[in-house]
């Protein structure tokens, strides 16, 4: 046992030394694979005129124009230290979700690297309500899941993750033994991780990878793909039947509303930094960023092991802690994606080019009244440590390519409207509206709801405040701009006693007309000094029908 535990701390804990905890697969790699698991087009799938990125839901209720609809995110934690934040939302979901048409995920269902071992813990249990078989959670395969209510996720950061393997083996073979060797952290981490999104495919894809023949790849299209759009045939999705996704990107309508999920993993790249000595001067400040955060790491790491779990204060600063490290990790490993950053990198034009084309569509087609877009990554963001990530602005750059051709192809069709209604995102661990404003591009004026404090660590807004600035101009002449503002922030908030944790997710309300009007109530379900209270914001309007209700509390 002694042997196991100087691995374990060797691997953890390296002087002078760094060790990657999760690896972020190469966007190609996430591609490729995701293909291959929904057999992307496929000779049957060829045959019949498939339309792999498209499905019709087929609801017991009316497509009236008038609905309502669940948002969660960054919720895929278990239980810690005796409280489960994420059961909190989903008991607050379930008394939402009578007169609510779906619920969509922003991704992150699973920490920490997406591993099967915890679909049980961190999704299955929580979400019973909404599972077929759900009185009987522990006996629910996560690959064989049926919901009684349309469900529909895109992959966050984490459901992509993988654990280096002698990681996963120690810290599998510990589990039992954590106090006895002294390893006082509790991570949720299974053998390997996610398998470059494997898990979160055969969790909630149409894994068409598992059918051995043509023959039974053909009887299961002819059965359940019999829906049809403008596009062609597409998945029929069957609340309590037969509840699969297409693809990890997709389109639907319902209520004339068009949605588009996006799997925003596979474009969030960042540009590689610059050949010149305005790059190298970069590069050194990355590189003394990182070290920085691999310093204060260390230390939080050597706290950890002078604290003990079964005293109240010890328990308290050992769970924060564990925020702040995985806090660390994500900063660090946004860093290493700038200082590795490939010229050469694949980036996933092929979906974005999809967006496109689907966007101009919609906005030529007089039964579509609306669009809404939800995806992971926010390309708007004041969470202070999201705001200024190389994946933020990557993000952020590549929309605005999409939305600035749809604009110059629809243009006369919006008469001043923003080209989409609201793009939901997750990844910054809070509940944050922010409204753009004239930025030179066609996402000007749009809002952006961020939906990402629904179960796992909370963060703190930006010291720096709710305005978002942005460099214009040629280098010799550059201007800042402001480009966002910040309308609400829900986050974690106070310090010792006062610490607040108000947990959120929002229900939205879908009004007749065109424009259509959003209107969006945040629930919250807060810890503070140890007790759990419900709440409910003032909701706020979306879009050019109308402007904010009310702010705060």
């Amino acid at each position: 046992m002694l042997g196991l535990k100087m691995v374990t701390e060797g691997l953890i804990r390296r002087e002078g030394a760094d060790v990657d905890f999760v690896i972020d697969p190469p966007i190609a790699d996430k591609i490729a694979r995701m293909k291959k698991r929904v057999q992307w087009q496929a000779e049957p799938i060829r045959e019949r005129e498939i339309d792999q990125t498209a499905l019709v839901l087929d609801a017991a209720e009316s497509d009236a124009p008038a609905f309502s609809f669940l948002v969660v995110g960054d919720s895929g934690s278990g239980p810690h230290r005796g409280h489960n934040p994420q059961r909190r939302i989903a008991e607050q979901m379930v008394a939402q979700r009578a007169d609510c048409r779906f619920v969509l995920h922003t991704g992150d269902v699973v920490y920490l690297v997406g591993s099967d071992e915890y679909y049980p813990k961190n999704f299955i249990e929580p979400y019973r309500e909404f599972l077929v078989g759900g009185e009987r959670p522990e006996q629910i395969a996560y690959d064989k899941m049926v919901f009684n209510q349309p469900f529909l996720p895109i992959p966050g950061n984490h459901d992509y993750y993988d654990l280096p393997f002698l990681y996963g083996l120690v810290a599998q073979t510990m589990m039992p033994l954590r106090r006895l060797l002294g390893f006082k952290l509790d991570l949720d981490v299974g053998w390997r991780g996610s398998d470059q999104g494997k898990i979160y495919a055969k969790a909630f894809l149409d894994y068409l990878k598992a059918f051995e023949t043509d023959a039974e790849l053909e009887r299961h299209l002819d059965r359940h793909y019999t829906a049809r759009t403008a596009a062609g045939r597409c998945l029929r999705y069957r609340p309590g039947i037969f509840t699969r996704l297409p693809n990890r990107y997709y389109t639907f309508r319902t209520g004339g509303i068009d949605f588009f999920a996006l799997d925003s993993n596979t474009f969030n790249a960042p540009a590689p930094l610059a050949a010149s000595d305005e790059g190298e001067a970069s590069r050194r400040d990355l590189e003394h960023q990182r070290a920085e955060l691999e310093f204060h790491k260390q230390q939080m790491l050597e706290l950890s092991d002078r604290l003990e779990p079964d005293e109240e204060e010890g328990c308290e600063q050992l769970e924060e802690l564990r925020t702040k490290i995985e806090q660390l990790e994500e900063m660090k490993m946004d860093l290493d994606k700038q200082l590795h950053a490939d010229p050469s990198a694949v980036i996933d034009f092929e979906q974005l080019e999809w967006l496109a084309e689907r966007l101009v569509a919609s906005w030529r087609d007089p039964a579509a009244r609306g669009r809404v877009i939800y995806m992971h990554h926010p390309p708007y963001v004041t969470e202070a440590t999201k705001w200024q990530q190389a994946q933020t602005l990557a993000v952020r750059r590549r929309l605005r390519r999409v939305l600035d051709a749809v604009h110059r192809q629809v243009a006369e069709r919006t008469q001043g409207r923003p080209l989409v209604d609201v793009i939901f995102t997750g990844h910054a661990h809070c509940l944050e509206h922010l409204r753009t404003l004239d930025t030179g591009h066609a996402d000007a004026h749009l809002d952006i709801v961020i939906c990402g404090g629904s179960g796992f660590s909370l963060r703190r807004q930006r010291p720096e405040g709710p305005v978002l600035t942005e460099q214009f101009g040629a280098p010799t002449e550059l201007e800042m701009r402001e480009v966002a503002r910040s309308q609400l922030f829900v986050g974690r908030n106070g310090l010792g006693e006062h610490k607040r944790r108000p947990y959120s997710f929002l229900r939205v309300d879908v009004e007749a007309g065109n424009p259509p009007r959003l209107v969006v109530q945040p629930l919250i379900a807060e810890q503070h000094q140890g007790r759990w209270t419900s709440d409910r914001l003032a909701p706020f309007s979306l879009g050019r029908a109308g402007d904010r209700i009310a702010q705060g509390r």
